[in-house]
């Protein structure tokens, strides 16, 4: 029993780990705003396209929309004789098979031309952000090579004052050897 609580406990845990993750989450997100997408494609396509092929459909083939393109396997008239039953009648709906080209193509295409914008976007982002950093790095090499020179001319006054204290050191030697010379003549 107690296995057994282990194992469903343990399914848990690594359920809400795998709920937590960013990509379940980014592929919700996803997923919302494919939906969202969608319906601005189909409103584009049902409104503004649509009746522009079915007005072109009109005068090409005589029929009135791209719902009034079938092919008929098996035709069956309605009672009125007014027309085909299309609930009992087999046939190919070729004005379905458009309108899903269509959707296709609308998605497809501005799908492409949202990656296309994006990578451009991360093409310059990047691009800035190499500039930015070889700029830093060209600063970091100016300040290092600054700090060097200054430790380098630090290194060479405190060589020139230790220089100038020994010269100083030897002139007064020479200077006290010169006057216990005096000293002892005397």
């Amino acid at each position: 029993m107690k296995k057994l609580k282990e194992k469903k406990n343990g399914f848990f845990k690594d359920f809400k780990k795998f709920i937590t993750r960013g990509n379940v989450l980014d592929m919700a997100v996803g997923v919302i705003v494919g939906g969202a997408f969608t319906a601005i494609i189909n409103a584009l396509s049902n409104n503004i396209l649509k009746p522009v092929i079915n007005w072109i459909l009109a005068a090409i083939l005589g029929k009135d929309s791209l719902s009034d393109i079938y092919t008929f396997l098996t035709r069956v008239e309605l009672a009125d004789g007014t027309g085909p039953d299309l609930t009992q009648s087999i046939y190919i709906d070729w004005g379905a098979f458009i309108n899903a080209i269509i959707n296709f193509l609308l998605i497809a295409f501005t799908l492409f031309v949202i990656v296309r914008v994006i990578n451009s976007v991360r093409a310059r982002l990047d691009a800035k952000e190499i500039a930015e950093a070889a700029a830093k790095a060209k600063a970091d090499e100016e300040k290092k090579k600054a700090e060097e020179k200054a430790k380098a001319e630090a290194a060479a006054a405190a060589v020139q004052a230790k220089e100038d204290a020994l010269a100083a050191f030897y002139a007064n030697v020479e200077k006290q050897t010169k006057l216990l010379e005096e000293i002892a003549k005397k």
